[in-house]
């Protein structure tokens, strides 16, 4: 399976990194990441990682912001199952094998809990708002009844298969609250368990992008978008009607349009 990150490697982040790799090391089950370099130097990678095969970089030629650096990071996947990650994160040691463990045929996601990881070292367990469980397409926006309430399912929580993740659009093009969007797309088209255990590990600091000046000047545009997205994108599946070659359908001309077929 593949974890997909970008990061700018800057300094006061490039620690963190290393430990979000000191946690993928621990996982029970093969991986690889792609390491989506955003309008970063190369060379400013730390050794560890650049010494480490299953690190992938992709080195982007300017930054683009998360989304779209996450999307290109997409299309370099190249295994059935891939998870976001950002790179002042971690996962617990079991994380990737337990949700691996947890697919059958019929599931396009497994997801779990997280966790706040506090400044001095403890934990906080969030809980989020879609309950423990199987999951139809499409069940889990319905617990995000409204923009401003809190978003249904933890996105970095989310090992998905490949293919649904691009279907559903990976991460949009939002330049804040983009993995919303890869959340309600993702469980809209597929159904999913979410376990009721914590399987990411959030760090709350000074650095992270929601703590950084103006971030609140967008929250509220961004949420919007991105539950309006889900809300539709359940509302069209939900409705469409089967199609099909065999299907009939009213003539141009039973329906009072004259058909020119002259041209």
């Amino acid at each position: 399976m593949t974890v997909v990150i970008a990061t700018q490697l800057r300094p006061e982040r490039l620690p963190y990194l290393e430990e979000m790799h000191a946690s993928l090391t621990r996982q029970t089950v093969p991986w690889e990441a792609v390491l989506v370099l955003d309008g970063a130097d190369p060379q400013l990678l730390p050794s560890s990682l650049a010494a480490d095969p299953r690190i992938r970089p992709l080195a982007l030629p300017r930054p683009v912001g998360a989304a779209c650096a996450r999307n290109l990071g997409l299309t370099q996947v190249r295994t059935e199952f891939v998870n976001w990650a950002d790179d002042d994160d971690i996962f617990p040691d079991w994380s990737l094998g337990l949700r691996l463990e947890t697919f059958t045929d019929r599931l396009g996601w497994v997801a779990g809990y997280s966790e706040d990881w506090l400044p001095d070292g403890s934990t906080h367990l969030w809980k989020c708002p879609t309950p423990p469980g199987y999951h139809a397409a499409g069940d889990v926006i319905t617990y995000w009844p409204r923009p401003e309430d809190t978003i249904p399912i933890g996105p970095t929580t989310i090992l998905a298969r490949t293919r649904l993740v691009r279907a559903a659009g990976g991460m949009g093009g939002l330049v804040q609250g983009e993995d919303y969007m890869a959340a309600v797309g993702t469980s809209n088209l597929a159904p999913g368990v979410l376990l009721p255990v914590p399987v990411y590990q959030y760090r709350k600091w000074g650095g992270q992008m929601t703590a950084q000046h103006g971030y609140d000047q967008l929250e509220a545009a961004a949420r919007n978008h991105a539950w309006q997205y889900g809300h539709s994108l359940r509302s069209v599946l939900h409705s469409r009607a089967d199609v099909g070659s065999a299907i009939p359908w009213p003539h141009p001309r039973d329906r009072g349009h004259r058909l020119d077929i002259s041209a």
